[in-house]
């Protein structure tokens, strides 16, 4: 019939490598598969792969690169599935390795480490850590959904990381299979570590490109203080990021998180919590470190024309707040369609950037609701557009473009903690250049030298 998408048939090379593995961790049915192809992006390209393979252990992993690099077939990582920038897209003829089951945590309060298979969540480390009076401070928006090893790839943020910093600055040691199938341990318990190369630093960051993380240690932090919440209004989204640079310039709050009118209306129409719906735009702050400091965060914002300043030492009623931010990309997805940006600039080209993204909206017809972790320029406007109306498509991707020119022009990036998955490559070149770019794919050609590893991902 018209317009339905056969997957292949499993060739018969596929036999072998189930028998190599034990019983029920290859996947060849094109229902099962068939969920494995797409990830959260919208990205429409996805292929069909040969088969799935669900790793419980390294062993699995490494039999499985082994295969896969004597058959030369092309592997795609995949943690949770959660990739904003289609970093875990099948493509045709491939196989998809998951590390959904590997899930094993253990935490060493006394080292203060937690180690970690790649499919744990974020939130479940979070409750290991917790659970022994520690904290793992990286805090995506998805943190309750999304994978340690899928941070990794990314070197995700968060809200908090304004502070406390990236995934990159909490891994003290990973455990890599290579696309050849060699295990390599990169790093240790040990917090500092300049013995050769600093190669987990690379492999953070690399979306499933150069190898597959099968083990990360962690660093923990003792718990911080009870944070104090502001939420400030403005009339326009422009004063909101000049109240962001003033922040910046004097102090590193726990966060700053900024919502534009569309994304406040999204998450009102969702939770009816009581948001101001007719403001331009709010900012969310949080302060670990006293009154004081909260007091100097909201005397910028009414310097910079907040029509409403309000704040609370109630941890349940800032947690509210910080969940109502968090609800934002769910919220405007009710709304249609979404293509997710994840844009980043210096601090002092906040306003600049949240006003460029507000012009384009109204030149291209497309609704963008942009919200961000604004304390470390780090923005995620997100395009909205119904995809069953060619011409609403043609002009989302046209917004979608014009949002990374614009980021790019005043300084910044194309992606500050989603990576470039599939969706930003054609702009990597204007981002990079072509002596960095081309030094890139050298080092993937090392790890990588028969290019089974992600292809047409991140480069």
């Amino acid at each position: 019939m018209l317009g339905i998408v056969h997957p292949p048939l499993a060739p018969p090379v596929v036999t072998g490598l189930r028998a190599a593995l034990p019983e029920g961790t290859v996947l060849t049915d094109p229902d099962v598969v068939g969920g494995y192809r797409f990830d959260r992006s919208n990205a429409p390209d996805a292929g069909w792969p040969l088969a799935v393979v669900r790793a419980a252990d390294v062993a699995d992993v490494v039999t499985t690169m082994r295969w896969a690099s004597a058959h030369r077939i092309p592997v795609v990582p995949r943690g949770a599935g959660t990739s904003l920038a289609g970093g875990s897209l099948a493509c045709d003829g491939c196989v998809v390795l998951s590390t959904e089951r590997m899930r094993a945590i253990t935490v060493d309060p006394a080292a203060g480490v937690a180690v970690a298979q790649p499919g744990a969540l974020n939130a479940e480390v979070k409750a290991a850590a917790s659970a022994a009076g520690l904290w793992y401070p990286p805090d995506p928006s998805s943190f309750e959904i999304c994978s340690i090893g899928g941070n990794v790839a990314t070197n995700a943020g968060g809200a908090c990381c304004v502070k406390y910093g990236v995934t990159t600055d909490y891994v003290l040691g990973l455990e890599v299979v290579l696309a050849d199938g060699r295990l390599l341990e990169l790093g240790g318990r040990t917090v500092k570590d300049v013995a050769g190369y600093d190669l987990k630093r690379l492999f953070v960051g690399s979306e499933g490109t150069l190898g597959i993380v099968t083990e990360v240690t962690l660093r923990l932090r003792p718990a911080p203080p009870a944070a104090i919440t502001m939420v400030a209004g403005f009339s326009d989204v422009g004063a909101a990021g000049r109240a962001v640079a003033a922040i910046a310039a004097s102090s590193r709050p726990a966060a700053l998180e900024l919502m534009d009118q569309v994304s406040v209306r999204a998450v009102e129409d969702r939770i009816h919590m009581g948001l101001d719906t007719d403001c331009g735009a709010l900012l969310l702050g949080r302060s670990d470190a006293g009154s004081e400091e909260i007091e100097a965060m909201v005397a910028h914002c009414r310097a910079e024309g907040a029509t409403e300043t309000y704040w609370t030492e109630d941890e349940d009623e800032g947690e509210q707040f910080m969940a109502a931010r968090r609800m934002a990309i769910p919220a405007v997805e009710r709304l249609g369609t979404v293509l997710i940006e994840d844009v980043g600039v210096p601090i002092p080209q906040v306003a600049a950037l949240v006003e460029g993204v507000a012009a384009l909206s109204a030149q291209h017809r497309t609704v963008i609701a942009t919200v961000g972790h604004a304390g470390d320029g780090n923005f995620h406007p997100l395009v909205v557009f119904d995809r069953d109306d060619p011409d609403a498509v043609k002009r989302a991707g046209s917004a979608f473009g014009a949002v990374m020119d614009l980021a790019q022009s005043l300084g910044g990036t194309i992606t500050g903690e989603h990576g470039v998955g599939t969706l930003k490559r054609p702009w990597l070149m204007t981002q990079l250049g072509e002596d960095v770019l081309g030094i890139q794919r050298q080092i993937k050609a090392l790890f990588d030298p028969l290019g089974i590893l992600n292809p047409g991902k991140a480069l």
